[in-house]
């Protein structure tokens, strides 16, 4: 619990402090400014990078981008799209690729406090270069501490995910969901698991 109140005060922090609508900053690594920023009129993400001579490169269209609550902040790498609900919340990494040319999505996190018994909570990695993942999660046991209930931390969930290459102009929301369906399938799996074990205890 005190990870996820951590986890909380960094995300509050960073929107505070380094988030923004607008990100000027080098990119695509040649000693010139490039610049990412969401485009309120048609939902989406622009990025104009010296290396493409500034031209728009857009992703497609995304309804988070119509609120307040998604922003644009530097990585030391690239950029990240971060999108922030009231208990949860998920980032998206992008960085150009040289040899292609192109902006990629890199990685993947997410966030979630649960219920109000927590159930649910936690958060979760992956590194869409390697395919490693990594996830932190918990569930509510309601017959547990003589059914009082308690929280229950899963063991922490490492795996390999095999993710086709998605790069900006094919990114949207779908791509997001399709990616965090995978993991909500692995986290039952453990969860499953974390159940049975204590069954037997």
């Amino acid at each position: 619990m005190k990870q996820l109140i951590i986890i909380a005060g960094i995300f509050i922090l960073k929107l505070s402090t380094y988030a923004q609508k607008k990100l000027v900053k080098d990119i695509d690594l040649d000693g010139k400014m490039d610049t990412v920023y969401l485009d309120k009129r048609d939902y989406t993400i622009v990025c104009r990078l010296s290396m493409q001579n500034f031209k728009k490169i857009k992703s497609k269209k995304l309804e988070m981008a119509a609120g307040d609550n998604t922003l644009i902040e530097p990585k030391k790498s690239g950029f990240e799209i971060t999108t922030n609900w009231m208990r949860s919340g998920y980032a998206c990494q992008f960085r150009y690729e040289r040899n292609e040319k192109r902006m990629r999505l890199i990685g993947v996190s997410e966030y979630a406090f649960g219920n109000a018994t927590h159930d649910g909570s936690g958060e979760a990695s992956i590194n869409l270069l390697t395919g490693d993942y990594v996830g932190n999660w918990h569930y509510f046991d309601h017959l547990a501490n003589n059914k009082k209930g308690e929280l229950i931390k899963i063991p922490t969930i490492k795996a390999k995910m095999q993710i086709k290459k998605i790069y900006l102009e094919d990114f949207d929301e779908e791509q997001y969901n399709s990616i965090s369906e995978k993991f909500s399938a692995l986290i039952e799996r453990h969860k499953n698991l974390a159940i049975k074990r204590r069954e037997k205890h």
